[in-house]
């Protein structure tokens, strides 16, 4: 693995390590927390900007969801679509979003992590030209993707960073 995968691969890399920053040692109600009825939780930050990684890798490398394919559909048990990702999610869909243990969201992360390395760490610098999405224009690159699905992701955990400092200092 060299140039472009190893550099996408630390990428994802640091999305990870914020999320188990963030997620770890809070209870069931400090990731339910939101900051005012309208604010997004961590649980739901975290659940999200994993299933966005999710839908976008799968997607990109023509293979199932990890979200499906192992099951965390039903361990989540969430009151919505199977392949919902959050976006355009209101306020009552992020009161939705509980879940039992940090452990949750950071096992479906790892697993969606694995998936996403699998993937990305096989990517020449020639294969990141591939066009995955001609509904835009100009239609998007496999490379543009992959950055845009980093930058979702770390202005997200980094939300769910800001919600983490709140609930320590309540």
């Amino acid at each position: 693995m060299a140039g472009s995968a190893e550099l996408l691969v630390d990428a994802f890399g640091r999305v990870r390590e914020v999320v188990h920053r963030v997620v770890g040692g809070l209870t069931p109600e400090q990731l339910a927390f939101r900051v005012d009825p309208g604010a997004n939780s961590i649980a739901w930050l975290v659940w999200h900007l994993t299933r966005i990684q999710d839908d976008h890798v799968a997607d990109a490398a023509q293979a199932e969801q990890v979200w499906t394919s192992q099951g965390w559909v039903g361990r989540f048990g969430l009151p919505f679509d199977p392949l919902a990702t959050g976006y355009g999610h209101r306020a009552a869909d992020v009161a939705g979003v509980r879940v039992a243990s940090g452990e949750l969201l950071v096992g479906y992360h790892d697993a969606v992590h694995q998936q996403t390395t699998r993937y990305v760490e096989r990517l020449g610098d020639a294969d990141l030209a591939r066009v995955v999405d001609r509904s835009w224009d100009p239609p998007v690159s496999l490379g543009v993707r992959l950055v845009s699905v980093i930058a979702d992701d770390l202005q997200h955990a980094g939300q769910a960073a800001f919600v983490r400092g709140v609930v320590q200092r309540r």
